[in-house]
């Protein structure tokens, strides 16, 4: 309890102001996740779970303690929607992996999946807005729904072994950091900045392990009899 306790209350001090600890372990987490799905590590899920959890304490402050921060509904909801989709994608990569395999094999999404992605983002932050308003969301709260619907579609195609997963987190990251600076969470802002070209990077090892992927060998002797 006493760990709790300190974990909780524990602030890193940055200029004039200060910096919950919570915050920034969350990402440290969150960053080590991102690496691990970067090489295909099964690990990588349960490591973002822990970072989850801590980022959830943060961005419902008030609920927690932090009187003086604020709420961000959408990116509170995701760490929590984070961790059932993990868990999700951890068993997913496990079972793969026990079965011989790669822990996840690349692959590009079909023209209709990429349709839906755009159309789900679109229409889910449309449906979200006026719901996260209702309930209090930070301003502007478009760009809190963006985030939720945009993180929700990225770990779930992370889940998928889709490519264009790192694509999404793009658009996530190109609306979050502004929301995020506004709102006062610059631990977590500076991380979606790095986040950025990190993901950029993720995309292009992912296409460049796809391109290398080894076609299926025909181990069985051809019928003569099958033209």
């Amino acid at each position: 309890m006493d760990f709790l306790r300190w974990l909780f209350d524990a602030q890193i001090p940055v200029g004039n102001s200060s910096l919950l600890l919570r915050e920034l372990l969350g990402n440290i987490f969150g960053l080590l996740s991102a690496l691990g799905g970067m090489r295909r590590k099964v690990w990588a899920w349960p490591v973002g779970i822990i970072g989850n959890a801590l980022l959830l304490t943060v961005f419902l402050g008030s609920i927690f303690g932090d009187a003086d921060t604020a709420n961000l509904l959408g990116q509170a909801g995701r760490q929590i929607m984070f961790i059932a989709v993990s868990i999700y994608g951890w068993r997913r990569w496990q079972t793969s992996k026990n079965s011989g395999a790669d822990a996840v094999t690349p692959q590009w999404a079909s023209g209709r999946t990429r349709i839906l992605l755009v159309a789900v983002l679109i229409l889910g932050t449309a449906a979200l807005t006026p719901v996260f308003a209702m309930l209090g969301s930070y301003e502007p709260v478009w760009a809190d729904a963006w985030t939720f619907v945009g993180s929700l579609l990225a770990t779930y195609g992370m889940a998928k072994g889709w490519v264009e997963f790192w694509l999404i987190w793009v658009a996530v990251d190109i609306v979050g950091v502004p929301l995020l600076f506004s709102a006062g969470y610059y631990a977590t802002a500076f991380m979606y900045l790095f986040y950025g070209g990190f993901t950029l990077v993720g995309f292009f090892v992912w296409w460049r392990a796809k391109a290398h992927e080894k076609p299926q060998v025909q181990v069985d002797m051809p019928d003569p009899t099958v033209r």
